[in-house]
């Protein structure tokens, strides 16, 4: 049985996946910032240990994961902030890339001298890094930098036998997303998601995208002209 360290765990797909690793008999670390919640969490199997830190806190990331050893690190939270009307708000951009970015880096550079040959970090990203998406300015430059981030890890982790793979969801109906105030196509569950991050890496893969057909469909779109694309994503823009 492996030792499976989330975060992001108190809610969403975190929440999902922790419930998941421990019903088939894993070790799960859940981790989160939300005591309450993790705790509750906690309660509904013996296989769950808890961690309440922010991992955006450098000092506290050293600090909780100092002795986890994990054979798979989901690094899961997240947060989503838009700008409106095309306003920079510099501190909302950098809650965003806190989070999003650094808080993950933190967990990583805590974790790293952990980690043997044979293991696995997962990093959720999002599909948002594919396409320049209105209002997405802070989010979705937060996505990119942790998907280029993975990218180029995998290569120097390679050699120790680490790996890394990148998780590109689309919308999946979670607490965030249900802030959102407009049409989110291909929307998925929790449960669907849980489903498809575990088929693919069961397969080993270096990337899991889901849902494919709404995926696939950005990948198209991103693969247009700039001037293509611009014609599309302007339709989006907000007066």
């Amino acid at each position: 049985m492996m030792t499976v360290l989330i975060t992001g765990a108190s809610s969403g797909i975190g929440a999902g996946l922790a419930k998941s690793w421990a019903a088939d008999g894993h070790r799960v670390i859940a981790c989160g910032r939300d005591a309450q919640r993790l705790d509750a969490l906690g309660r509904e199997s013996p296989n769950i240990t808890t961690k309440a830190f922010d991992m955006t806190d450098r000092d506290a990331c050293r600090e909780a994961l100092g002795a986890c050893s994990p054979d798979l690190a989901i690094l899961c939270a997240g947060t989503c902030e838009y700008l409106e009307r095309g306003v920079v708000d510099a501190e909302r951009v950098e809650r965003v890339m806190t989070t999003n970015f650094m808080g993950p880096v933190n967990c990583l550079a805590a974790l790293q001298g952990q980690l043997a040959s044979g293991s696995r970090v997962v990093l959720v990203s999002s599909m948002a890094h594919w396409l320049h998406f209105p209002r997405a300015e802070a989010y979705g430059a937060s996505k990119t930098a942790l998907t280029w981030f993975a990218q180029s890890l995998r290569l120097d982790w390679e050699p120790k036998g680490i790996a890394v793979t990148v998780v590109s969801p689309g919308f999946v109906d979670t607490p965030l997303t249900r802030k959102n105030d407009f049409a989110m196509p291909g929307r998925v569950s929790v449960d669907s998601a849980v489903k498809a991050i575990r088929r693919g890496l069961a397969k080993g893969k270096n990337h899991i995208m889901f849902p494919t057909g709404f995926g696939m469909t950005l990948r198209l779109l991103a693969a247009l002209p700039e001037s293509l694309q611009r014609v599309l994503l302007r339709r989006m823009v907000r007066s």
